[in-house]
């Protein structure tokens, strides 16, 4: 008499499962990482110091094989490397992502004024580099739509030279700045500051860069001696992680999450895939 067949049991084949399902999970995060690290990484904006260039809620891709790589291109700074391997220095006028110092922890982003050697001053909120004061003339005045990433912050006391929340709208006083290579950006400067427009003479050590924020008054930069939760100092090459490239995403902060239609009313098309 034949004896009944037992059941194959599942329970290699449920491991084997699952131990595919893992391999498969450690092989992506490996390669999100090396793409993050080695190849772009995306970063958005949280405040207002690079204003009028770029605004809270624009996201962006920074590539990394420009500059090369230090310990501070992977996550934590888990690759043991010392200074920089590869790539080029940064150009004066470039935007870009950086470790900001002491901490090392914080990505700032900031545009290059000053390179190793260079001697920077700010004078009546003029910049000069090594004695030449760099031109600054008035153009016309920066409107922004009043939304809940934009909201005509004023410091205190007050030094904007126009305010136009009545209308909906923020306007703030631009200028446009030549550096001496002929990279042109506009600047916002809405009054004096002594701590920030009238300075000392910095000369940025060999190795470091002085890097600024194109919203002059409300930018913790180089300018400040560094602190965590203030300025930065001079910043050291290794920290840098690479170059704005271009804007894949902006939004006004209108959008949520529950309503997705609000994604695309409160999308700022016209800034996205602009360059830099």
């Amino acid at each position: 008499m034949l004896k009944p067949r037992r059941a194959r049991s599942t329970k290699p084949k449920k491991e084997e499962t699952f131990l595919g399902n893992l391999r498969f999970t450690l092989i992506m995060v490996i390669v999100v990482v090396l793409v993050r690290s080695l190849i772009f990484a995306p970063f958005s904006i949280p405040s207002e110091s690079m204003v009028p260039r770029l605004l809270v809620g624009d996201h962006l891709i920074v590539t990394k094989w420009d500059f090369g790589w230090s310990r501070y291109s992977f996550p934590f700074g888990i690759v043991p490397i010392k200074g920089r391997i590869w790539g080029s220095p940064p150009e004066r006028g470039q935007v870009v992502v950086f470790k900001a110092p002491p901490g090392n922890s914080s990505d700032y982003i900031k545009r290059v004024i000053g390179l190793p050697g260079d001697q920077i001053q700010m004078k009546n909120g003029r910049l000069f580099i090594n004695g030449t004061g760099v031109p600054k003339v008035r153009i016309a005045d920066l409107v922004i739509p009043f939304t809940p990433t934009m909201a005509c912050r004023q410091p205190s006391p007050p030094r904007y030279e126009k305010q136009d929340e009545a209308a909906g709208v923020c306007r703030y006083t631009r200028f446009r700045e030549t550096l001496p290579n002929g990279k042109s950006y506009e600047v916002l400067d809405m009054g004096y500051s002594p701590q920030a427009d009238d300075t000392g003479v910095y000369i940025v050590p060999e190795g470091h860069y002085f890097m600024m924020g194109d919203n002059r008054d409300n930018s913790a930069d180089s300018r400040f001696e560094a602190m965590d939760g203030g300025g930065i100092g001079f910043v050291p090459f290794e920290n840098l992680l690479g170059p704005a490239r271009v804007m894949y995403f902006s939004t006004d902060g209108n959008a949520e999450w529950l309503k997705p239609w609000t994604w695309f009313t409160a999308a700022r098309w016209d800034r996205i895939g602009g360059t830099f």
